[in-house]
C-alpha cells in the first residue's frame, strides 16, 4: 500500500513585472506566481504536482489554504484516493468550515483547485498515462460521477451529460490519431501583445509569430482608446488580415464604455474581446455581446465557479468559453463547464496567460476535443511563451499546435532548483533581491 505521507504547498513568484510580461490595462506589475502542491507519498517514485495560479502579493494566502486543504490527505492510501477522484472532491469541498470563507470562490477555491490538479496528477502517474489520455480511457458514467453537478440541473442533467459523452465515444481514437497528424491542438499566442511592451519589441514578436505559423494573435487593450487604435493599425500592418486577431480588456470597462470602446475598435475585424467589463457580470456581458456585434464576447479566467458559467450560457451572454484550470476546482468542476458548454453550443477556448497554465490547458483542450465537442471549429487554445523552463514536462508548440503530451501527469511538476530559487521569499532570487 502507497500511502501520502505529507502534503506542502509552496510560494513560488517570478519577477515577470521587470519586463512587463503579463502587463495590461487591470494588472501592470504582474509576478506570475504559483501556490504550488506536492502530494509526497511512502514510495519515493510516487507523488502528485498541482498548483493555482496568481500574480504576486497573496501568492502566500493561496499556499497556505492549499497546505489546510490537503491535510485531509495525508494518511490516505493512494490507491483508494485515485480510484474515485469524484468521493476525493466531495470529501475536500464538504469541509463546511472552509466552504464558509468562500463558498466556491477566491483564495479557498483557488487553494481547492491547487490540492485537486495535484490529485488528478497522481491519479494519472499511478495509471501511467498523461491526463488527456487518462480522462480518454473513462467512460461517460465514470466521467459523470467526477464531475461536480451540483447546483446545474437546471441547464444540464446527469443524464444529459451522460448522453453528450456517448455520442463522442466512438470516435475517440480517430480523433485521437488526427490531432497527432495535424501536429496537435491549435493555438493562439498573447506573448506579443502585452500592453507595457515598445512598438518595436511588439513588432518583432507579432512578425516571429506569424513567422512560426499562428494564425490567431492577442493583444491587450483597454488603457488609452487613440493607443489602442494605434497599436491594432501596428499589427494590422505586420500580420495582414488573414490573421485573427483577438483584443483583451482585462474587465477595466463599465458596460456602456465597453461597447463604445470596442464598436470604435471594429474597423480592425477583432475576432473577440475578451473580459469587457466585471467577469461577474452576466447580464453587463449579454448586453455588451448584443451591441458590439459581429466583434464576438469571451470570458472566464476569472469566472469563479461553474455556476457562473451556468448563468452566462443560459443568458447567452459568451461566444466563448475560456475557463481556467487553476482557477475553477480542477478537473471535476471544469468537466461540467465543457459539458455545459457542449450542450450550450459555446465553443471552449481556455484561458493560459500564466505561468504553469499552458502546461495544464493543453490536457483539457485536447480532452475536449477527444470526448465532448469532437470539432475544432471556433476552438483555439492560449499560449505564453514565458517561464516552461520551470516544468519537467513543459509543453510543447509547434508551428501554432500544442503537441499532444506524453509523458503520465498533468505536466505539473516544476524542478526542485526552480522553486528552491524562487520560493518567496526566502528563496535564492528572493534573498539576493532584497
Amino acid at each position: 500500500m502507497t500511502t501520502i505521507t505529507r502534503v506542502t504547498a509552496h510560494d513560488v513568484r517570478f519577477p515577470t513585472s521587470l519586463d512587463q510580461d503579463g502587463s495590461d490595462a487591470m494588472n501592470k506589475d504582474a509576478d506570475y506566481s504559483a501556490a504550488y502542491v506536492v502530494l509526497h507519498t511512502d514510495d519515493p517514485d510516487i507523488a502528485g504536482y498541482g498548483f493555482t495560479f496568481t500574480i504576486g502579493r497573496g501568492n502566500d494566502l493561496c499556499a497556505e489554504a492549499a497546505r489546510q486543504r490537503g491535510a485531509a490527505l495525508v494518511g490516505r492510501d493512494v490507491d483508494e484516493l485515485v480510484a474515485d477522484l469524484g468521493a476525493v472532491y466531495r470529501e475536500l469541498s464538504s469541509d463546511s468550515q472552509m466552504r464558509w470563507l468562500g463558498p466556491e470562490k477566491g483564495v479557498v477555491h483557488l487553494a481547492m483547485a491547487a490540492v485537486m490538479n495535484a490529485v488528478w496528477d497522481l491519479a494519472a502517474r499511478r495509471a501511467g498515462l498523461p491526463l488527456w489520455k487518462l480522462l480518454s480511457t473513462m467512460t461517460p458514467e465514470q466521467l459523470v460521477d467526477a464531475t461536480d453537478m451540483r447546483y446545474l440541473s437546471d441547464a444540464l442533467t446527469r443524464d444529459e451529460a451522460i448522453e453528450i459523452l456517448r455520442e463522442k465515444q466512438d470516435g475517440r481514437e480517430r480523433r485521437i490519431e488526427e490531432l497527432a497528424q495535424r501536429g496537435g491542438y491549435p493555438c493562439y499566442t498573447t506573448s506579443a501583445g502585452w500592453l507595457g511592451y515598445t512598438d518595436d519589441k511588439m513588432r518583432t514578436l507579432l512578425k516571429e509569430a506569424v513567422d512560426a505559423g499562428y494564425r490567431h494573435v492577442k493583444l491587450k487593450v483597454g488603457a488609452d482608446r487613440d493607443e489602442d487604435i494605434r497599436r491594432l493599425q501596428i499589427t494590422r500592418e505586420v500580420v495582414g488580415w488573414d490573421v485573427d486577431v483577438m483584443i483583451d480588456a482585462n474587465q477595466v470597462w463599465d458596460v456602456p464604455e465597453a461597447i463604445e470602446w470596442v464598436n470604435a475598435l471594429a474597423e480592425f475585424k477583432p475576432l473577440w474581446i475578451e473580459e469587457p467589463t466585471s467577469p461577474d457580470d452576466v447580464l453587463g456581458h449579454a448586453r455588451v455581446r448584443k451591441e458590439v456585434a459581429p466583434v464576438k464576447v469571451a470570458t472566464g479566467e476569472h469566472g469563479m465557479n461553474r455556476v457562473l458559467f451556468k448563468q452566462m450560457f443560459q443568458a447567452e451572454a459568451i461566444d466563448f468559453c475560456q475557463l481556467d484550470s487553476a482557477r475553477l476546482a480542477s478537473v471535476n468542476e471544469i468537466l461540467s463547464v465543457y459539458l455545459m458548454a457542449s450542450k450550450f453550443g459555446v465553443p471552449v477556448c481556455p484561458h493560459a496567460g500564466g505561468v504553469g497554465l499552458c502546461e495544464l490547458v493543453q490536457h483539457l483542450s485536447i480532452f475536449d476535443y477527444v470526448c465532448v465537442s469532437g470539432t475544432l471549429e471556433d476552438r483555439v487554445t492560449e499560449y505564453v511563451d514565458h517561464l516552461h523552463e520551470h516544468f519537467v514536462d513543459p509543453c510543447i508548440v509547434e508551428s501554432g499546435h500544442y503537441r499532444l503530451p506524453s509523458q503520465p501527469g498533468y505536466s505539473a511538476q516544476m524542478f526542485d532548483a526552480s522553486v528552491a530559487e524562487y520560493e518567496y521569499p526566502d528563496g535564492s532570487y528572493w534573498k539576493g533581491a532584497r
